[in-house]
């Protein structure tokens, strides 16, 4: 029941109880009195409506406040309750899109690893699932045109490094393409700047909040290292598990945990120019942007230092954001490869710094 004129929801759980002996013994000895039925009320602001303007929202609060109850009273039609993985089928096949289409989606939610992408949903860790969930989960509100997803449990299986960085990835997108509006609903309250919704309710004191909070920055770490750092990276670069010896390595660090790899080689047949070789980011730091800003602190030192800087590659993500960023210029597309990428698509981009 909504009180329009509180602007407050209203609801009232209740569940039988039976009596038993060991009913009876709980209650002896905890003084809990034993009715016919339990109620719970729960009250809280009722939060803006589909009409309104606003696009990424968050319901948070402790287990038991409520949360599941409010949405499955106010969002019950746009509730995510989990789909139908094909335990068979390379991941990759359970999206009825194309190749192009597909990649795409997942690189947006921040799962960026195409080995990943030919394995079966079952053997995926946590926190690739809840990637490939929310991917799905945001192709069937386009392909069916729904207003709002609604996905409960977010972020709850999985650590709170993924948990920030998919929050991270999801708000990118949410904001560059509007394909839907979403809400967030979870336990945590640390993914918050991380989603910087427009909107949070917090079922613990049943305030909403209408303001949008702002993600604080995140400051890596950047250092040389050795070639012996590349062996934490290796399996999850999507070409090759080698690297040159003559490679300059750099390591970047946040919060003192080991997130990105960029390997730096000179460009053969000139003179002062440096390409990129490698560039990994851990798949548990994927979608905050680290790799992005990684790279182009190492492509300014090179430049600050009179050298040209570019990279070639074939990843959707690098290609995106190097199309997107003023710092980068295409300068050259090899629809059939290098010679060093036979028989894939390539795009070289110079970094030009403003």
């Amino acid at each position: 029941m909504q009180n329009f004129e509180s602007m407050n929801t209203h609801l009232t759980l209740s569940c039988p109880v039976y009596q038993s002996f060991r009913t009876a013994q709980i209650a002896g000895m905890f003084d809990v009195p034993i009715d016919e039925k339990q109620q719970t009320l729960i009250d809280v602001a009722t939060p803006p409506a589909l009409s309104d303007e606003w696009q990424l929202a968050l319901i948070a609060g402790p287990s038991g406040s409520g949360k599941s109850s409010i949405v499955k009273h106010l969002y019950k039609d746009y509730l995510i309750t989990g789909f139908d993985w094909s335990s068979e089928k390379a991941l990759i096949d359970n999206f009825p899109l194309s190749v192009k289409e597909t990649t795409q989606l997942l690189t947006a939610v921040g799962f960026s690893s195409p080995p990943s992408w030919l394995k079966p949903y079952s053997v995926l860790s946590n926190g690739e699932k809840f990637r490939c969930d929310l991917a799905m989960s945001l192709m069937l509100a386009t392909s069916e045109n729904r207003p709002l997803v609604v996905f409960d449990e977010f972020t709850s299986v999985v650590d709170r490094t993924v948990a920030k960085a998919a929050s991270a990835a999801l708000a990118k997108m949410l904001k560059r393409d509007r394909r839907c509006k979403f809400i967030a609903v979870s336990c945590h309250y640390d993914i918050a700047e991380y989603l910087e919704p427009d909107w949070l309710l917090d079922t613990a004191s049943g305030q909403l909040e209408r303001r949008r909070l702002r993600r604080r920055n995140i400051d890596l770490q950047v250092f040389r290292c050795k070639h012996t750092a590349w062996k934490l990276f290796a399996k999850h670069h999507y070409l090759s598990g080698s690297l040159a010896k003559h490679c300059t390595c750099y390591l970047a660090l946040w919060n003192e945990e080991p997130a990105a790899f960029c390997a730096v080689i000179p460009q053969y047949g000139f003179k002062n120019r440096k390409r990129v070789s490698r560039i990994v980011v851990l798949p548990d730091y994927q979608g905050l942007g680290i790799g992005a800003a990684f790279m182009e602190g190492i492509a300014a030192m090179y430049v600050a230092q009179g050298q040209r800087f570019s990279i070639t590659a074939s990843h959707p993500a690098i290609i995106a954001h190097c199309k997107r960023s003023p710092l980068w210029t295409a300068v050259n597309f090899m629809p059939t490869g290098s010679k060093f990428s036979q028989g894939r698509a390539v795009v070289s981009f110079e970094y030009r710094e403003k």
